[in-house]
C-alpha cells in the first residue's frame, strides 16, 4: 500500500491536520477479536464498507477515521502516515431504551425518573424528541426555517443541544434524536404549498387536528435533515426518523401523483439523502415504521416497504405494540393477549423478508395501556414478554414507548 501524496492542510471537521492519503485494515470484535463484516468506515465524506473478513480500503482527504457497525457502539481513530494496515476495534452494544417527549425532557419529574431507571436497571439509552409530533423543535436550532414557521417558539426544553448531549454521555447513556418528518403542523401551515391537501385544495388535517407536509417535496426533506446534521454535530449517536410516510388517508393531493411506486421512491430518497448528508459524522441513521409493515406485501398504502427500507437504514424499528395490531396476526386475534408471539413472530418476518440479520432491527414496545382491546395494563408480564421475545429474536435491543412519560422498573431487570 502507498500513499497517494502528501500534502497536509487543517480539516475545518476536527481542528487538525490532515492529509489525503490511501489507507486499509481491518474492523474487529473487541470481545472475540473476530471480523466484523459489512462495518461502515468513514474517511471525511466518503465510506465504504467491510468485507466478509473485516477487511476495508479507503481513499479521502482526513487523518481520523471513523467506523460503525449495528450491534456495537460506534468509533474513531486518529491515522498516522504509514504504509501498515490498522485494525479498528469495535465494542458490542445493545440499546435498550427509554422515549422521552419534547415536553418530557424538560419535565424535571419525569427526565429524572427516566435517568433513574437507566442508573438502576439494563436500561442505557434514551430517545429524546427533537422534532414532535406537532413539529415543535424545543432546543435552539440554528436551522433559519425552524424559526420562521414558529417551530422554536414554543419551548426550549433542552436549552444546549451539546451540553445536553455531554451531560448524557457522561452517565452513559446512548443517545437517540427522534425526529417527526412529514407529520408538521408549523411547516404545512406556514408554507401553505408544502402542505398535504384535500381534494378541494384545502390543508388536510388528521384525526388529532393537525397537518402534514408533502413526502414529494425536496424542501421538507431538506429541512428536517438539516436538523438532523444539528444533532449529530451535537453528538448525539443515532438520529431516529419517524412519520416517514404517507398519510393514511383517501382521496389527498400531492406535488406529485401518488402511486405505490411514487410513495415507496419518496420515503427510500428521504433515507439515501440522509445517509449521504450525515456521511461524514458517523451517526447510526434508523427509522419507524408501522409494525403491519412487516406483514403487508404491498407499502401499506404510505409508501413504507420494508424491503426498500430496511437496507438503506442502520435499524429498522416496527412499532410492535399489541395494540396497534387491530386485525391481529395469523393464528393470534387478540393481540394483546399474546405481546411475546405479536413481537417475535413480526420480526421474524421482518428478517425473512429484507435477508437482514437480526441486529439491523430494533423494535418499539409497549410500555402504555390498551387502547384497543380490552383496556388492561401492560406491566411487568407484558413488558417482559415483549423483551423476551426481541431477545430471543437477537434485535439490538429494544425501545419502550410511553406517550406520557410514564414508566417503573416493571419488567425490567436490574443492574448487577
Amino acid at each position: 500500500m502507498r500513499f497517494i501524496r502528501y500534502f497536509i492542510w487543517l480539516l475545518p471537521a476536527y481542528g487538525i491536520l490532515a492529509f489525503a492519503a490511501d489507507f486499509s485494515g481491518f474492523v474487529l470484535d473487541r470481545g472475540t477479536n473476530h471480523p466484523i463484516p459489512d462495518a461502515i468506515i468513514t474517511l471525511n465524506d466518503t465510506t465504504v464498507r467491510t468485507g466478509e473478513d473485516g477487511s476495508f480500503r479507503i481513499s479521502g482527504e482526513a487523518s481520523i477515521v471513523q467506523a460503525r457497525a449495528s450491534g456495537y457502539h460506534r468509533t474513531s481513530m486518529t491515522l498516522s502516515r504509514t504504509s501498515e494496515p490498522v485494525n479498528i476495534v469495535l465494542s458490542r452494544f445493545e440499546a435498550k431504551a427509554l422515549y422521552l417527549t419534547v415536553y418530557g425532557v424538560g419535565a424535571p419529574q419525569l427526565r429524572d425518573n427516566a435517568l433513574h431507571l437507566i442508573d438502576a436497571t439494563e436500561l442505557n439509552a434514551l430517545v429524546v424528541d427533537l422534532k414532535g409530533d406537532a413539529g415543535i423543535v424545543p432546543w435552539r436550532a440554528r436551522t433559519p426555517l425552524a424559526t420562521k414557521i414558529g417551530a422554536r417558539n414554543k419551548i426550549t426544553s433542552i436549552p444546549d443541544l451539546t451540553d445536553f448531549a455531554a451531560r448524557m454521555h457522561s452517565r452513559g447513556i446512548y443517545l437517540i434524536a427522534r425526529i417527526v418528518v412529514f407529520k408538521d403542523n408549523p411547516l404545512a401551515l406556514c408554507h401553505r404549498e408544502l402542505a398535504v391537501k384535500t381534494a378541494s385544495g384545502a390543508i388536510w388535517r388528521d384525526r388529532e387536528g393537525l397537518s402534514w407536509v408533502d413526502p414529494f417535496r425536496q424542501e421538507v426533506r431538506d429541512y428536517n435533515i438539516s436538523l438532523a446534521e444539528e444533532a449529530a454535530q451535537a453528538g448525539f449517536d443515532e438520529i431516529q426518523f419517524d412519520y416517514v410516510r404517507f398519510p393514511d388517508a383517501k382521496g389527498l393531493r400531492f406535488f406529485e401523483e401518488s402511486t405505490t411506486a411514487s410513495r415507496e421512491h419518496a420515503i427510500k430518497l428521504l433515507f439515501e439523502q440522509v445517509r449521504k448528508r450525515l456521511a461524514r459524522y458517523n451517526v447510526f441513521i434508523s427509522g419507524d415504521i408501522f409494525g403491519y409493515v412487516c406483514w403487508n406485501e404491498d407499502d401499506t398504502g404510505i409508501g413504507q416497504l420494508i424491503e426498500q427500507i430496511a437496507p438503506v437504514l442502520d435499524y429498522t424499528s416496527p412499532m410492535l405494540y399489541p395494540s396497534g395490531f387491530e386485525f391481529g396476526i395469523p393464528g393470534y386475534k387478540n393481540p394483546v393477549a399474546h405481546p411475546f408471539e405479536i413481537v417475535k413472530l413480526s420480526l421474524d418476518r421482518a428478517r425473512d423478508r429484507t435477508h437482514l440479520p437480526p441486529s439491523r432491527f430494533r423494535p418499539w414496545l409497549q410500555a402504555f395501556r390498551d387502547y384497543a382491546f380490552d383496556h388492561r395494563n401492560f406491566d411487568a408480564e407484558e413488558i417482559k414478554d415483549q423483551i423476551l421475545a426481541a431477545d430471543q429474536f437477537g434485535s439490538d435491543g429494544w425501545m419502550l414507548w410511553n406517550a406520557r412519560n410514564q414508566y417503573s422498573s416493571a419488567g425490567l431487570s436490574l443492574k448487577k
